[in-house]
Order: C-alpha cells, then sequence, then structure tokens
C-alpha cells in the first residue's frame, strides 16, 4: 500500500483509503472483506482496520453478513431512484439560493468551471469531475447550511453511481448544455428557472445511471 498509509496511525486513514476504493469501485460491489488481507494490503493492525470497517458500515458502504463478515454493498435500483429524487431537491434548493446570492466574483468562477466542462467535456472522467466541480461550487454559493450538509452525505454516496451517468458523448454532451443553461439562469438572477433546471439536471441523471447498470443488477 501507500507510504501515506503506512506512515499514518489510526484507523481514519485506513477508513479513508476504503472509502476511495469502494466509492471508485476498486473494491466492486458484492466484494466480501477479509480482514488479514486487507490488513495485509494496507500494512496496518487488525485495530485500525476494524475502526475503519464500522466506520464504512455506519455509513451504509459495507453490509454485515449473518456470518458476522463483512461485504461492500451491492448496486441498487432502488437506492439510485432514492439518492437522486433526493438530490435532485437538494440541487434544486441550492441553485434557487444561488441566484438570489450570486456576485460577480462567484458568477465568474461558475463560467471559468462551465468553461473547463466544455474543454474536457470528450473525456469521461475529467467530464465528471469538471461537473461535479460546477455543482459543489454552486452549493458553496447558495450558503445554505442544512441543505449543504444533506448534499454532502447525499454527494459521498452517491459517488459509487456517478461515473455510470456520462460514459457516453451523448451524455456528455447533454449534460454540458444542461450546466450552460442553470450557469444562465443563476447569472440572470432567476431562482425559479434555476431550480428547475438544476432538478431536470439531477433526474436526465438518474435515467442515465439506471439504464446504464441495468446489467449489473440482480
Amino acid at each position: 500500500m501507500t507510504d501515506r498509509v503506512r506512515r499514518a496511525s489510526g484507523g481514519q486513514v485506513v477508513y479513508a483509503e476504503l472509502k476511495q476504493r469502494i466509492l471508485s469501485l476498486d473494491l466492486p460491489p458484492g466484494r466480501r472483506l477479509f480482514e488479514p488481507e486487507l490488513s495485509q494490503q494496507l500494512q496496518v493492525s487488525r485495530t485500525p482496520l476494524r475502526e475503519a470497517l464500522r466506520l464504512l458500515l455506519a455509513e451504509d458502504l459495507l453490509e454485515q453478513l449473518p456470518t458476522g463478515g463483512m461485504v461492500v454493498r451491492s448496486l441498487s435500483a432502488e437506492e439510485i431512484e432514492e439518492l437522486y429524487s433526493v438530490r435532485a431537491v437538494l440541487e434544486g434548493l441550492l441553485a434557487a439560493e444561488a441566484a438570489t446570492r450570486i456576485t460577480d466574483e462567484s458568477a465568474e468562477a461558475l463560467k471559468l468551471l462551465v468553461a473547463r466542462n466544455q474543454r474536457l467535456v470528450e473525456f469521461a472522467d475529467d467530464a465528471m469531475n469538471a461537473g461535479h466541480d460546477f455543482h459543489l461550487k454552486i452549493a458553496e454559493i447558495a450558503d445554505h447550511t442544512w441543505a449543504a450538509r444533506l448534499h454532502h452525505q447525499i454527494d459521498g454516496q452517491m459517488a459509487r453511481y456517478r461515473a455510470f451517468t456520462n460514459q457516453t458523448q451523448s451524455r456528455r454532451t447533454a449534460a454540458l448544455q444542461e450546466h450552460e443553461a442553470i450557469l444562465e439562469a443563476l447569472l440572470t438572477g432567476n431562482p425559479t428557472q434555476a431550480r428547475a433546471l438544476a432538478e431536470a439536471h439531477v433526474q436526465a441523471a438518474r435515467t442515465t445511471a439506471l439504464n446504464t447498470i441495468a446489467d449489473r443488477l440482480p
């Protein structure tokens, strides 16, 4: 494993490493976790490893087996429906709030993020990250404490599904166009339009995610 993990002590760094592997699907859904194997890979003792596994279990990224072992939580169409439905409402709220709070400085920041998205639209991972940063900036501008907390929680759970939403060029292009429309609504200070466009954008991503992972579901 990395020197960073070897140097660190405590379960938090082990937790961060395992969470990154789960969210990136390096530890795939349904994968059984074996403590001796993970302990050897990460070069850590069982104590911080077990602390990390408990944290991941509490976040519903792992599932406890009746036998006492743990597996990476499976992908689920029901979970996609629920997560994206909640995310759509939150994105709409945050976009509406941002439309009323946007400043010249934050407007320029959003323009730069959309321009970055435009440059990278042909590259799946880069376009995904650029679009994600655009949404995070809107949340920052909105400055809505409780919505931001819930947004952060949902965002972490959705990371496993995000890559499935932009694997085709047609969807990446459509997502970029949706970002451009949201940006225009924000720049013109139109909270009603910003809310509607942000919600529709997440709903379109939900449909794409469901269609893309259909063959991976039980």
